[in-house]
């Protein structure tokens, strides 16, 4: 009942820069905490970027002068600007928000916490 949908992966050149975008939708409460984190080849899956609802955000140590994490609430939307993008940063990008939302039990509905996920954005660095 919480869907989260990605969008602005691709194939982008050594130094260029790309920006995610990620909406969610269904019958949401509130959004508290939004995120971006991604998984390479081989990898486990690892949080580049989060931002709370009042807006404070963190940064992983190795994106954190090149990527900027933003959130709109009123659209239920986050937003992850990577710039000076190096091969390294090639991975499947996936979003991620924690959500109070409506779920419903035939004649009543109760409100319930999900830790929801994105299917993923493939992003690739390369020449």
């Amino acid at each position: 009942q919480v869907q989260l949908v990605e969008s602005g992966g691709g194939l982008v050149q050594p130094g260029g820069s790309l920006r995610l975008s990620c909406a969610a939708s269904g019958s949401i409460f509130t959004i508290n905490t939004m995120g971006w984190y991604r998984q390479a080849p081989g990898k486990e899956r690892e949080l580049v970027a989060g931002i709370s609802n009042p807006g404070s955000t963190n940064y992983a140590d190795d994106v954190k002068d090149r990527f900027t994490i933003s959130r709109d609430i009123a659209k239920k939307s986050v937003y992850l600007q990577m710039d000076s993008l190096k091969p390294e940063d090639t991975a499947v990008y996936y979003c991620n928000a924690d959500v109070q939302y409506w779920r419903n039990y035939g004649g009543y509905r109760s409100l319930e916490t999900l830790h929801a996920w994105g299917q993923g954005t493939l992003v690739t660095v390369s020449s």
